[in-house]
C-alpha cells in the first residue's frame, strides 16, 4: 500500500508532460467516446488514467492553477490495470468500464485518501471505506482518480462565504474566466469536468450545489430525486434534502453515470424504493415533439433573457408545447429551510463524525467550531462560522419548530410550488434559467450574486433537477434547467438531452485571465 500524501504532494508529483505510452487526446472526450477508444484498442484504461493525471498536472496547480483536484488516487493505476486485464479476458462491466472519474471530496472511497469536506479538521478523516455510491460507480467499472475541491462543508459554515473555497484545497477558479467564481459547493467537481481532468464527476446537492457549479462550468448537472442515490458515508448536511448527483460534458454522459449510481442501501431508508435502471437507454433526439413544457419567467438581465428566449424557441420549433405558468411567492419557505438545514446539520454530522477514525480528533460539531477557533488563520481567513454556531444552538430533531419548518418548506416547494405549476401547465416539465452567469470570486464580500435560481423549489420537495448548457453571456456559461415531480429523471434526461441535441451549446473553455470587455472601459478621450 502507498502512503497518504498531502495535497500538495501528490500534486507536486505529477508529470509535467504526459507519461502515457501513447499520446491520448482526452480532451473533451466523452464516456463513449473513451470506451470506444478502449474498445478499438487506441488506449487502455490504464492510458486514459496516465493522460489525465498528466493534464492535470500541467494545469491544476500549473497553468491556469484551477485547484479542482484536492487529491489523486495513489491505486488508480492499479485499479485501471486490473481493468484492463478483465477486458483482454473478454469481459467488459458496462459503458463506464475503465472510465476515470473524480468523486467530490466529501464522499468516502475505500482508496488511502482522505475525505476532508476542505476542512483542516479533517485532513485525518482516512476511513478506507466506500461510500456506497462510490462502490455502485466501482462496480460499474469507473476508476477512481481522485478527489475534487469543494466550498468547505458544503458551503455550510457561513452565510457569507466564497464559494469554491476550502483551507484544504484553496479557491477554485472558473476556467472560462480564472477571477470568476466556479461557484458551489461542487465547484472542484465543476471545474475539473469542464477542464476534461476526467470523464465526468459525482457532485452533491443539499441546494444548487450540484446545478449552480455546471451551470456556470458548462456542464451537464442532475440532482436527482432524494431516496435514489445512497448518502451513506457522505459528510452530511440534511438528510431531507442532500444527495450525490453527477456531473459530465452530456446528457447522456450523465445519464451513464447516474444508472451506475440509483440503488437501494439498508443504511439509507430513503432508498429503500430504489430501483436501478439504464437511463441512457430511452433518450431520444424527438423527445420535445409534443412535450407540454411549463415556462418560468423569474426577473432576468437582458442578456440572459435573450438567452433564455432563443431556447424556448428553440424547443418550440422542436415540437415542445410551451405553456406560461407563475412561480408561487412562497413566503417564509428560506426562513424554513435555514431552519430544517441547521437542525439536520447538528444531528446528521454529530452521528457522522462519530463513525470515522479515532485519528479525527473533532467528534461533534461542537468541537469542529473549537477547532476553528482555535486554527483561525488558516480556517477563517475569508469568513466565519455563524451558521455552524446557530446548528449548534439548534433543539433537535424532536423540536416542534423545526418538524412545522420541514412540513412548511416540504408543502411550499411540493404540493403548492413544483406540483401545482406541472398541474396548473397539464406539463411533463418546468424549465427556467438555471442561474446567471459566474460572478467574480471576492474574498473581501464573499458571494456577491442576486440574480435567479432555480434549484429552491426542487432542493427542498427533493424532485429532480437537471441543468444543461444554454449558451453563454460575455463569454460565460449559463445552464437550462428542467425540473419534474418526484422520480421524474426519465421525464428532463429526456427533454434535456434533445434540446441538448438541437442546440450543441456546450464550449470548450478557454482559460481567460478575465471577460473580456470590450473597449467601453476606456471611455472617449478628447
Amino acid at each position: 500500500m502507498r502512503p497518504v500524501h498531502c495535497v500538495a504532494l501528490l500534486l507536486t508529483l505529477l508529470p509535467a508532460t504526459p507519461i502515457a505510452a501513447r499520446d491520448v487526446p482526452v480532451e473533451e472526450r466523452s464516456i463513449g467516446d473513451l470506451q470506444a477508444m478502449m474498445t478499438r484498442g487506441q488506449a487502455t484504461s490504464l492510458d486514459l488514467v496516465r493522460a489525465y493525471e498528466a493534464r492535470i498536472g500541467r494545469m491544476d496547480r500549473k497553468g491556469p492553477m484551477l485547484r479542482s483536484v484536492i487529491a489523486l488516487n495513489p491505486e488508480a493505476e492499479a485499479q485501471a490495470r486490473a481493468l484492463d486485464a478483465e477486458r483482454r479476458a473478454g469481459r467488459v462491466r458496462g459503458p463506464l468500464h475503465g472510465v476515470p472519474i473524480l468523486i467530490k471530496d466529501n464522499i468516502e472511497t475505500a482508496d488511502p485518501m482522505p475525505t476532508t469536506a476542505g476542512s483542516l479538521a479533517l485532513q485525518a478523516n482516512v476511513t478506507r471505506r466506500d461510500a456506497p455510491v462510490v462502490a455502485r460507480l466501482r462496480a460499474a467499472g469507473a476508476v477512481i482518480l481522485g478527489k475534487t475541491n469543494l466550498s468547505e462543508w458544503a458551503n455550510i459554515r457561513s452565510t457569507r462565504s466564497m464559494s469554491g473555497w476550502s483551507a484544504v484545497g484553496g479557491l477554485v477558479r472558473n476556467p472560462y474566466a480564472l477571477d470568476r467564481t466556479a461557484c458551489g459547493s461542487s465547484s472542484g467537481s465543476g471545474a475539473a469536468v469542464a477542464a476534461s481532468f476526467a470523464g465526468a464527476a459525482v457532485g452533491t446537492e443539499t441546494d444548487g450545489s450540484v446545478v449552480c457549479p455546471s451551470s456556470v462550468n458548462g456542464l451537464v448537472g442532475l440532482k436527482p430525486t432524494i431516496g435514489l442515490v445512497s448518502r451513506t458515508h457522505v459528510v452530511p448536511i440534511s438528510h431531507s434534502q442532500d444527495t450525490p448527483g453527477p456531473m459530465a460534458r452530456s446528457v447522456r454522459d450523465v445519464a451513464v453515470m447516474l444508472g451506475a449510481m440509483v440503488g437501494a442501501d439498508p443504511a439509507d431508508p430513503a432508498t429503500a424504493g430504489a430501483v436501478t435502471r439504464d437511463y441512457a437507454a430511452g433518450l431520444s433526439a424527438s423527445a420535445l415533439s409534443g412535450l407540454r413544457i411549463g415556462v418560468i419567467r423569474p426577473p432576468l438581465s437582458p442578456a440572459l433573457a435573450a438567452r433564455y428566449q432563443a431556447a424556448l424557441d428553440l424547443m418550440a420549433q422542436a415540437g415542445a408545447v410551451l405553456v406560461e405558468v407563475e412561480r408561487p411567492k412562497p413566503e417564509g419557505i428560506g426562513a424554513a429551510e435555514l431552519l430544517v438545514l441547521q437542525t439536520e446539520l447538528k444531528a446528521d454530522l454529530d452521528a457522522y463524525l462519530a463513525t470515522t477514525p479515532s485519528a479525527v480528533a473533532t467528534r461533534t460539531l461542537d468541537q469542529v467550531i473549537a477547532f476553528n477557533r482555535i486554527q483561525a488563520a488558516r480556517e477563517m481567513p475569508f469568513f466565519d462560522q455563524e451558521t455552524f454556531e446557530a446548528a449548534a444552538a439548534t433543539k433537535g430533531l424532536d423540536d416542534p419548530a423545526y418538524r412545522a419548518a420541514r412540513a412548511k418548506s416540504l408543502r411550499l416547494a411540493g404540493a403548492e410550488g413544483i406540483d401545482a405549476m406541472l398541474r396548473s401547465a397539464r406539463a411533463t416539465v418546468l424549465v427556467e434559467p438555471t442561474y446567471d452567469a459566474a460572478w467574480l470570486s471576492d474574498p473581501v464580500h464573499g458571494d456577491q450574486y442576486g440574480g435567479p435560481s432555480a434549484s429552491e423549489l426542487p432542493a427542498i420537495a427533493g424532485y429532480p433537477h437537471l441543468t444543461v448548457p444554454m449558451g453563454a453571456v460575455r463569454g460565460l456559461p449559463v445552464g437550462l434547467s428542467f425540473i419534474a415531480g418526484r422520480l421524474g429523471e426519465g421525464a428532463v434526461l429526456g427533454a434535456g438531452y434533445a434540446y441538448e441535441q438541437r442546440s450543441r451549446m456546450r464550449q470548450a473553455p478557454s482559460y481567460a485571465a478575465t471577460v473580456a470587455a470590450g473597449p467601453g472601459l476606456d471611455g472617449v478621450t478628447r
